[in-house]
């Protein structure tokens, strides 16, 4: 049999699991029927059939094979046959509970038919009814072994799939969000990045490192790349469409892991645990809407395993569909009048005209009235204090998604068979379909020259003036929304098969090769500049002595609204078929009994990979020229090679001392360079009692740069930046909102760099598990990350920040960080911004501490038990420093142009009695940065707080169990129907974070689980 990795157990899953009911030490003896097969199962059944509390850590038995058990048997002696040849045994605790543990130097044995029961033992004396009790993983609350006695060195949070339904969490996006380490900015589905450069993918940040720091996997096993770059530039991992519906239990471990999983985890590992048994067949539907009576979302999860003699697995199958959720259907976000300032409120200008003083051409009212019909009757004549007036639309910025339209299914089958020769072949294969819509925006227009160039102005004939004409779409000459969407088709494959088994008599190995790809087709609506150009302006005439291109150019043309057929003959759809994949083959060898310490037997494992890893985006040709307006993307492709070699070691120095220690080198072959790099971890778990563990851990990590940092094609795209230094110097006096040149429309251009150097971290965490009760326990752990040559794109506010700077001698001119910036800044005649240039770089520095808590709590009345489970996350602080010698910023600091929380705590309350059961999930986020302060303009004089006050939201669920195969239970997510919390400084739409908020509100989701055939739900 394969025995159990010492040190990869303690760093993931310490999952345990128990029965219901009673003492296991009682010698009543009754009939057993457990079958050869899966040791977990086999034990599950066991606890059902003798009323015996097991305790056992999952992750341990996982791939375990037992004998079974038959016969008039007690529940001692059928346990000691079912763990007969496993290299298991049973430790039994005072209270009364069995713990199910490794034997020091024991070698699993092949399964072999159960031999025949011996006759009945002579009937015992009744034993009391013990007391109902369950053990959750990892948390262990309820359980009678004390949780200090299985957690490990490193701090590792286990969710379950009952603690997701209790939490009323409805996909794994959700789950991931309520995590209290997870403190990073990431995409919403409002969010434009997302729907520019990665439409319908989401992410995971712990520890706000970024989500390229945090490795996800699937059953331990790597995920492909989402094949678009996050944010235009690093790669990462999309979770939007994992299998809520399939997961037995999600791993995370918080800090560096890079020594024992390589590359990727500096900031921590989220290990997705799928289901691996079934014993019978289960139908899962729920389906959910908002309180408005929208944002229908359906979810179907079937769900089967079987046993052929050698032969077994489960397989699995969930479909899910939502539909989307509009800005237009929330009273907070229908209309810019929604926005907290007068500025913010007026309409967008759908229809407008400039002259040189940015003054706008008045239409005049009859002309926009003519149009009053277009976006649903809200167009009207507009006016803006400074400018003039315009026709515009206040409904036209709530014409965007909030939640994108999703229908997919997904596929999971895992499968093994056992030779007699001690040999198992495992495979585990998954695919899945998803298609995504969503809406960015309506399509906008303004001059662009087949150079590239957007220009502010134009020389007018017609006029004898320079002029600027800006055009945004509406729904009637789009012919609705559907034309404007963003659609995506998301395809994904994972298959892993090898085998596993034990060679030279007591050591055990596991072969493995798996492939993992992800495919997508995303299509963006576009509009043609070249022919919307000729469509409003006629052809070009020339440059006049000035350089600005020379047109004959009728205002009529620009204030008369556009057919479906004009509309259509300068609208295109560029579609992008970007792939990723990833390839690894790995060797594991592992002995549970190395050698012999005064504490017990030492573990080692030691594990070789070969891998490759590539990606391409194969953007539309033309999108990586001038063709479309306002869009030149980057190319980019490319693939590397790796290889590792890492060990493990577990020691038990004395009974109450364990020291971990792992080493592990990885080389990655790229671009013509091979960057290579040891690195090592170590852990220590002491207890001097056994209800109190103390332990630490430290790390170091090594990690390639992102290969779309590395090889991403030159490219551009549209951003907004304020211009300190024309604003400081020309117009001193107006606040920053109300300078000219805030807020101005720019070219931000990008591209790869090869020179990158790999980034390095150290990590270390220290803390203690206290249990000093079987109804109570706690944790502590304080973490410490450290990360040097971290590799980010610079942000081209900064850029401008920097410029005004070093323009204005608060830095010196001749510095390499004033060269580099003035180098970045284009600037057209009359001095106004162009545009910036910004590219991947090794900033100097990145570092975050602090503390993590967690406990658990239950009690038992006759009312019925109740429970309480909290964490929570406090982060001591999170510095940055961009350049070798710049300023230190302080990421919690007003002004610090960061978005995270300090804070994130997590609570829920459960009770359950007979088949009823409850719980409330209460999620607190701690105060963030307004819109000014996250911009970096606060102003104390403004008389606002630079914070948005903690947030509290809460989930609740309600189960009733029919009987021990049918189960019903109605979720309620924002309980209390809580809308986003109010920022007067948000003066974009929708006027609230979008990174940590929407406006979805209340939302019912009912759900209804049966099985047929095998054990209870």
């Amino acid at each position: 049999m394969k025995r159990v990795k010492p040190l990869r157990l303690l760093l993931l899953s310490l999952a345990c699991s128990a029965a219901l009911a009673a003492n296991a030490q009682g010698a009543t003896t009754s009939t057993i029927d457990i079958p050869a097969g899966d040791l977990a199962t086999a034990l599950d059944a066991l606890a059902r059939q003798s009323g015996t509390q097991l305790v056992y850590r999952a992750d341990q038995l996982r791939d375990r094979r037992t004998v079974g058990a038959s016969g008039s048997l007690s529940a001692s002696q059928a346990l000691d046959r079912i763990l007969q040849g496993t290299g298991f045994g049973a430790r039994h605790d005072s209270s009364g509970a069995v713990l199910i543990v490794a034997q020091a130097g024991a070698t699993a044995a092949p399964a072999q038919a159960a031999p025949a029961p011996p006759p009945p033992e002579p009937a015992a004396a009744p034993v009391p009814e013990p007391q109902i009790a369950n053990l959750e993983a990892v948390q262990v609350t309820g359980s009678r072994i004390p949780r200090a006695q299985i957690e490990g060195p490193a701090p590792v949070t286990v969710i379950t799939a009952a603690d997701i339904q209790a939490g009323g969490f409805t996909s794994v996006p959700d789950v991931m969000q309520s995590l209290t380490q997870n403190g990073g900015q990431t995409q919403s589905q409002q969010s434009a990045g997302g729907a520019d450069f990665s439409p319908g993918a989401q992410q995971v940040d712990l520890r706000a490192l970024g989500p390229n720091h945090t490795l996800v996997l699937v059953n331990g096993r790597r995920m492909a790349d989402f094949p678009m770059p996050f944010g235009g530039r690093s790669n990462f991992t999309d979770v939007s469409s994992l299998p809520l519906g399939m997961i037995e239990r999600i791993e995370i471990l918080t800090g560096s892991a890079s020594a024992i999983y390589g590359s990727d985890a500096i900031s921590g590992v989220v290990n997705f645990i799928l289901k691996r048994t079934a014993d019978g067949t289960t139908i899962d539907y729920r389906y959910g809407q908002t309180g408005e009576g929208d944002g229908e979302s359906h979810r179907l999860n079937l769900s089967s395993g079987f046993e052929r003699g050698n032969f077994g697995g489960v397989v699995g199958l969930e479909y899910r569909r939502q539909e989307p959720l509009w800005g237009f259907d929330r009273a907070q976000q229908d209309s810019s009048f929604d926005g907290p300032t007068a500025n913010s409120q007026l309409p967008p200008r759908n229809f407008l005209i400039t002259d040189w003083w940015d003054d706008y051409i008045d239409p005049g009212e009859d002309t926009c009235n003519a149009m009053s019909h277009l976006n649903e009757g809200t167009m009207g004549y507009a006016f803006r204090p400074r400018y003039g007036n315009y026709c515009g639309s206040d409904r036209s910025v709530a014409y965007r998604t909030m939640i994108s339209k999703r229908e997919g299914v997904n596929g999971y089958a895992s499968m093994s068979y056992r030779f007699d020769n001690d040999t198992e072949w495992f495979a585990d294969v998954q695919a899945g379909r998803h298609e995504v819509s969503l809406f960015r925006g309506p399509r906008s227009w303004a001059l662009m020259t087949p150079d590239g160039t957007e220009w502010d102005y134009f020389y007018n004939q017609n006029t004898e003036q320079l002029e600027y004409w800006q055009r945004q779409f509406t729904l009637e000459e789009m012919g609705g929304l559907q034309t404007g969407m963003v659609e995506t088709v998301q395809k994904t494959f994972s298959v892993t098969t090898g085998f596993k088994g034990s060679i030279w008599g007591d050591w055990d190995y596991e072969a493995a090769l798996s492939h993992a790809q992800y495919t997508a087709q995303i299509r963006w609506p576009q509009i043609v500049a070249e022919r919307a150009n000729n469509l409003f302006l006629g052809p070009q005439l020339g440059y006049d002595e000035d350089g600005y291109p020379i047109y004959n150019a009728d205002h009529a043309r620009l204030w008369t609204p556009l057919t479906r057929a004009e509309y259509d003959s300068i609208f295109a759809h560029t579609t992008y078929q970007p792939e990723s994949d990833t390839q690894t083959l790995a060797l594991t060898l592992a002995q549970a009994d190395l050698f012999t310490l005064p504490g017990g037997p030492v573990g080692f494992a030691a594990t070789a990979e070969l891998g490759h890893q590539s990606y391409d985006l194969k953007p539309d040709p033309l999108a990586t020229g001038y063709y479309y307006y306002s869009w030149k993307d980057s190319d980019g492709q490319g693939s590397r090679n790796r290889w590792a070699l890492a060990g493990e070691l577990r020691m038990p120095l004395v009974d109450t001392l364990n020291l971990s220690v792992a080493g592990r080198y990885d080389q990655y072959r790229f671009a013509g360079r091979d960057p290579g790099r040891f690195t090592w971890s170590a852990g220590m778990e002491w207890r001097p009692a056994a209800s109190l563990l103390v332990r630490g851990s430290y790390g170091t990590a090594f990690r390639a740069p992102d290969m779309h940092y590395i090889f991403s094609g030159p490219g551009n795209d549209e951003t907004s930046v304020d211009d300190y230094y024309r604003c400081a110097t020309e117009e001193p006096d107006e606040a920053l909102d109300d300078c000219s040149w805030s807020g101005e429309g720019i070219i931000r251009s990008r591209e790869g760099n090869r020179d990158l150097s790999p980034e390095t971290s150290g990590s270390w965490t220290a803390g203690m598990v206290w249990s000093p009760a079987s109804w109570f326990d706690l944790s502590v752990d304080y973490f410490d990350i450290d990360m040097r040559n971290q590799v980010k794109d610079l942000r081209a506010d900064e850029v401008m920040r920097n410029e005004a700077d070093c323009r204005l001698g608060e830095a010196d001119i001749d510095s390499p960080l004033c060269v580099d910036t003035l180098a970045r800044i284009t600037r057209m005649p009359d001095g106004s911004i162009y545009g910036v240039h910004v590219n991947p770089i090794n900033i100097a520095r990145e570092t975050t501490s602090g503390v993590d808590v967690g406990a658990n709590l239950r009690w038992d009345t006759r009312a019925g038990t109740f429970r309480l489970n909290g964490s929570y996350t406090w982060v001591r602080g999170h510095d940055i420093q961009e350049y070798p010698g710049a300023d230190i910023v302080d990421m919690f600091a007003i002004n610090s142009g960061y978005d995270i929380p300090r804070s994130k705590a997590s609570l829920r309350l459960s009770w359950e009695k007979d088949a009823l059961s409850a719980s409330i999930q209460g999620r607190r986020l701690g105060s963030l940065p307004n819109d000014d302060s996250y911009y970096e303009i606060y102003d104390p004089e403004d008389g606002n707080s630079p914070w948005i006050a903690a947030t509290y939201r809460y989930n609740a669920n309600v189960q009733f169990t029919f009987n021990d195969h049918s189960r019903l239970s109605l979720t309620v997510v924002n309980l209390f129907d809580k809308a986003p919390p109010h920022d007067p400084t948000y003066t974009g739409y929708p006027y609230y974070d979008i990174s940590w908020f929407d406006t979805e509100g209340r939302s019912f989701y009912l759900q209804y689980t049966h099985k047929f055939g095998g054990g209870p739900l």
